[in-house]
């Protein structure tokens, strides 16, 4: 049966701390007295005002514990039952307008109970408001229920002095089995939660990530919960010990408990109707609405749950959108769309700029004696409509899937791939390149969306959003690489040679492939290792593909010599010599919450961490900052030890005109290629026979002269052109 406790009603509001955790010397105020920095200067009651509570109908179980500013009015307080220590600011005859709302300010019709209101609120119809710290102007209208317990953790990941290790909130992301969880914290970036995810097996490393969480969170019982100036409340059922930033707006909730809501004047958060959040912590600007459910999870800032989506031990990167949906178990970075009410995401890491398409069900299919694996996909992973996935597989950056049941493992190692199953089932294909060659008007218009998009006001880690970058540059050559060896193997195969190795089948098919020889289009080209069946994975257009990945891998060296070069005003080559010269072999990149680092800067990270030079997630902070101020010095570097991968063995006067010349060409091929993958939808009979004529055509989709995106990129790089000609004079001379 339910127990129900019995306790004298002059208890009621007294004794918030237990005795056993009230530091000697202390009254079970001191905490709530540390919180609030209203600065508010409180007094006694009049006779005068006191005589206007009792006559407005309100009660207190003692009027000596409730104070008030100088500016107090006490005929706007109507109604009202008190409890405890309750300290009220100004209340002056005024109405707070929010949405078209007038709220009168006062407190009406409410039970108040041991709780600080600052300057002007408007309290109305909440039918239970206990140990709460209120700021000015906040507006909290008809909500049933507003507590906060003495051991409130507010979604952090710790446990309050007594409690039991049992208590404590994990979130088990990547992985069903709880075999990648992490502590919660308000303030956690997708950058952090990653680190905490990886090394498992170091458990000295595993346990300086849990005392960094710890030491930055208050064991102590006895804190207050918190709303900050202006916020808005109404409408809501039940709220239990939250901490809701300044500027919030809250309305119609069904349930929110145990939560943190980062919110100020510049990024303000909001919940709307029928959404319930537990154990949870949403960051700055983020938004939930309509019937969005979230339990055990992180939402970085200016993201968005809406539509019924449920986030589940999750982790959501900033600037993420997900609705209609479910998301179990999973670490999301920065830049994440999800739609549609029957898609499905578990036990994946999804490492940014990625998209998922209706009737995508990726992992949980039980198909196993444990609980299922997980999945890696990098930047810009995009399974199509109806794709199913089976963990655990792994995609390079910028996989696109096509329809279809994938019953088996992958692990696709070939970026800007295009991934499909033959017509007959008998096969998989993959299709290299697949984005540079038929869609770079998406590719490039995302990289521009997602800059556009990043919302967020404070960037402690910088985050890459372009295509072509030192993670993805490091894809491209291994993919050259494995074309070659792929190609290779292909023409000893159809030549009966046996007994072949690796290393020969990769000198004669990169003979091949950049000599273009024509013989590559009779060979059936397959790759290794890549499904977990015995079916063959047909490479498709292997040439094409290796032409534009080589053109590609061109680009981004030369571009990211020059532009470094342009912007530092470099007048010599003696710096750029000095690099190329000591021959160093590209450096390994991790991808960390969307902040891409050299793999070495991150070894030095974690043994910092675990000698004791880095001490908290604040300096974890500071050095996702240094490597953000370091990123163009580091990636001109890797830059350049891939130059002689592309036959440059010196950097001199020539090399700077021979690759200005380059990257124009490129960079004017690029933009074709963006307006032809975008003329299609114009030109296509399938896509125009929906309009009467081309008028309605253009009224309807506009005119593709008129696309905004091009004429943006052929400004651009009308511009870029000019600077590199101007730059290239000062060589030529």
């Amino acid at each position: 049966m339910n127990t129900l406790k019995k306790i004298p009603i002059t208890a009621l509001g007294y004794d918030y701390i237990p005795p056993a955790y009230l530091p000697i010397g202390e009254n079970e105020y001191y905490l709530r007295n540390h919180q609030n920095r209203s600065a508010i200067t409180h007094r006694s009651l009049t006779s005068t005002e006191l005589e206007a509570l009792v006559r407005n109908r309100n009660t207190s179980d003692n009027w000596n514990n409730v104070l008030v500013a100088d500016n107090f009015n006490a005929d706007l307080v109507r109604n009202c039952t008190f409890f405890g220590l309750v300290r009220i600011g100004n209340l002056e005859p005024l109405y707070l307008e929010f949405h078209s709302i007038r709220f009168r300010v006062g407190l009406y019709n409410s039970t108040i109970i041991s709780c600080d209101l600052g300057h002007n609120v408007v309290i109305e119809n909440v039918n239970y408001l206990s140990h709460y710290i209120i700021g000015s102007e906040v507006v909290i209208v008809n909500v049933n229920e507003m507590v906060n317990t003495n051991y409130s953790k507010f979604g952090n990941g710790i446990l309050k002095d007594g409690e039991e290790e049992l208590g404590r909130i994990w979130l088990e992301l990547c992985n069903e089995n709880g075999g990648r969880s992490v502590l919660p914290f308000s303030g956690m970036l997708p950058g952090d939660a990653y680190l905490w995810t990886r090394y498992r097996d170091d458990n000295a490393l595993q346990q300086k990530f849990k005392e960094f969480t710890e030491q930055q969170l208050k064991t102590t019982r006895g804190y207050y919960g918190k709303v900050g100036d202006r916020t808005v409340i109404k409408n809501c059922k039940m709220i239990k010990d939250a901490w809701i930033g300044s500027d919030a707006y809250l309305k119609g909730a069904n349930k929110i408990k145990n939560i943190t809501i980062n919110s100020d004047a510049e990024r303000k958060s909001q919940i709307g109707e029928g959404c319930e959040l537990v154990n949870g912590i949403m960051g700055y600007g983020c938004k939930v609405f309509y019937g969005a459910k979230a339990v055990r999870f992180v939402m970085g800032s200016q993201s968005q749950l809406k539509y019924g989506a449920r986030l589940i031990n999750s982790y959501l990167g900033d600037n993420a959108t997900i609705s209609c949906c479910e998301v179990l178990n999973s670490l999301i970075f920065p830049s994440h769309e999800q739609h549609h009410n029957n898609s499905f995401l578990c036990a994946a890491l999804i490492m940014g700029q990625s998209n998922l398409a209706a009737g995508a069900t990726i992992g949980s299919n039980h198909n196993s004696r444990a609980a299922d694996g997980e999945m890696i996909a990098n930047r810009g992973f995009w399974p199509g409509l109806c794709v199913s996935l089976k963990h655990n597989s792994y995609f390079a950056s910028f996989s696109i899937i096509a329809k279809g049941d994938y019953n088996y493992e992958l692990n696709i190692k070939l970026p800007f791939s295009l991934i499909s199953q033959s017509d007959t089932g008998n096969e998989l294909t993959i299709m290299p390149a697949y984005w540079f060659m038929y869609n770079m008007y998406a590719l490039a218009r995302n990289a521009a969306k997602y800059a556009e998009r990043d919302k967020r006001i404070k960037k402690i880690q910088l985050l890459e959003f372009d295509y072509l970058a030192p993670d993805t540059a490091n894809e491209i050559h291994q993919a050259l690489i494995l074309l070659e060896t792929y190609t290779g193997n292909a023409f000893f195969k159809n030549n009966n040679t046996p007994n072949v190795s690796e290393a020969q089948c990769n000198k004669q098919g990169k003979k091949l492939l950049i000599n273009n020889d024509p013989i590559i289009n009779s060979l059936k080209v397959y790759a290794t290792n890549t499904e977990n069946s015995n079916r063959n994975v047909l490479i498709l257009k292997v040439q094409d593909a290796y032409n534009a990945y080589l053109e590609q891998l061109t680009l981004y060296l030369h571009n990211t010599i020059i532009i470094t070069a342009m912007h530092n005003n470099y007048s010599t080559l003696a710096s750029l010599k000095k690099l190329l010269i000591k021959k160093t072999p590209p450096s390994e990149w991790e991808n960390i919450g969307g902040q891409l680092i050299p793999k070495t800067q991150i070894d030095s990270l974690i043994i910092s961490i675990k000698n004791g030079k880095t001490k908290s997630w604040i300096d974890i902070r500071s050095f996702y900052k240094q490597q953000g101020d370091d990123y163009a010095s580091q990636k001109l570097i890797h830059a350049i030890s891939y130059l002689p991968y592309i036959g440059i063995t010196t950097i001199d006067a020539n090399y700077i005109t021979t690759a200005i010349d380059t990257i124009i060409k490129l960079e004017t091929k690029k933009l074709k290629n963006i307006t032809i993958s975008r003329a299609k939808d114009y030109e296509n009979p399938f896509k125009t026979m929906a309009y009467r004529n081309t008028t309605e055509q253009d009224a309807v989709i506009g005119k593709l002269s008129d696309n905004l995106f091009i004429k943006q990129q052929t400004k651009w790089l009308a511009n870029y052109k000019k600077s590199l000609l101007h730059y290239k004079k000062n060589w030529e001379n």
